[in-house]
């Protein structure tokens, strides 16, 4: 009987072991088929950067690399409200680095350089994900 009980055991761990391998595939698989967009292309993030996104398909998980010089602008993630009035929340924090990366959610997502003017210079741009 004791045997019996140990080889219940064994054929349940085999299976918790398939299933986090399949699952360890499935994730990575997810991950592979992420893309990496510069916006702007080779121009980087600037003004008018708006129209960028059209003709391109994007998906949850794909990146966004905004590449521009850090002492004259910033990316700041914000809402609809906010791409709409160009302003950013209280406390968000300004992406700043000149080569900042952005994990795409699922929906649209929205950014804008908060140097004074810049949004409503046409600095901004909104990434719909599906």
């Amino acid at each position: 009987m004791a045997a019996q009980g140990r080889g219940s055991a064994a054929r349940g761990n085999a299976a918790a072991v398939v299933a986090l391998v399949l699952l360890c595939v499935l994730l990575h698989g997810e991950l592979a088929e992420s893309a990496v967009y510069t916006v702007g292309d080779r121009g980087g993030w600037s003004f008018n950067s708006g129209s960028w996104p059209r003709g391109k398909r994007f998906r949850a998980g794909d990146v966004l690399v905004f590449k521009y010089s850090p002492t004259a602008h910033n990316v700041v993630p914000v809402s609809a409200a906010g791409y709409s009035s160009c302003s950013a929340p209280r406390g968000v924090r300004a992406l700043t680095s000149g080569n900042d990366r952005v994990t795409l959610k699922r929906g649209v997502n929205y950014f804008i350089c908060s140097f004074p003017g810049h949004c409503q210079a046409g600095m901004k741009v909104a990434v719909t994900a599906a």
